[in-house]
């Protein structure tokens, strides 16, 4: 898998953690650099380590199915990208899946709480779909440690930047992320079968 095929997956993954971002963004009076880094650490974390648990998981079967892990990894990042994609056209509106808990800390104001209890959840919630992209690793013989290293880095920066841009502008950007990073995981996972059936070069 080339350098460029990995920043794609992982902009593709994150998009999930940059629309919950965004959400947190929006609750907050003001952003700091804190208050965006804690979030962007809370999402990169998870994002990272499910695909390693993906990964872990399914390097025992990788062999029994070599002739078919292009299919595999093909059918799991369509699958990923379908599911952003449709969740794209949903309202704008944060959901439940991705609107991290608020307490109130004067009677105008809802607050963000970045607590364990309130933000663990809700990046577990955002990362469990990765999962399957680590098991499309575990097919494609990716190094996992950089791979999953560089989505987790790649996660944060963009949380932190989702914050931002929730606390300026709202959710307006939140389906358009969700549908971009559907559309660049379906594409990634065609790209890896066309190699495999040989109709483009790797």
């Amino acid at each position: 898998m080339s350098f460029l095929e990995l920043f794609l997956i992982a902009v593709g993954l994150s998009m999930d953690a940059f629309a919950a971002a965004i959400c947190a963004g929006l609750t907050m009076t003001r952003v700091t650099v804190k208050k965006s880094l804690t979030v962007g650490l809370y999402f990169g974390s998870f994002q990272a380590g499910m695909p390693l648990i993906g990964y872990f998981v399914s390097t025992r079967f990788a062999d029994s199915i070599e002739a078919y892990d292009h299919w595999v990894a093909f059918a799991l990042l369509s699958f990923l990208g379908g599911k952003m994609i449709f969740e794209s056209f949903k309202k704008e509106a944060c959901s439940d899946r991705i609107c991290p808990s608020v307490e109130r800390s004067d009677k105008d104001t809802m607050e963000i709480s970045l607590t364990p209890a309130s933000m663990l959840p809700l990046a577990l919630a955002t990362s469990i779909d990765a999962m399957a992209a680590g098991v499309s690793f575990a097919f494609l013989q990716v190094s996992i440690v950089p791979a999953v290293s560089f989505i987790g880095i790649t996660t944060l920066v963009i949380s932190m930047i989702g914050t931002g841009i929730g606390n300026v502008f709202g959710t307006r950007f939140k389906s358009k992320a969700e549908f971009a990073g559907g559309v660049i995981l379906a594409l990634i996972g065609l790209k890896i079968l066309l190699e495999h059936l040989g109709f483009i070069a790797s």
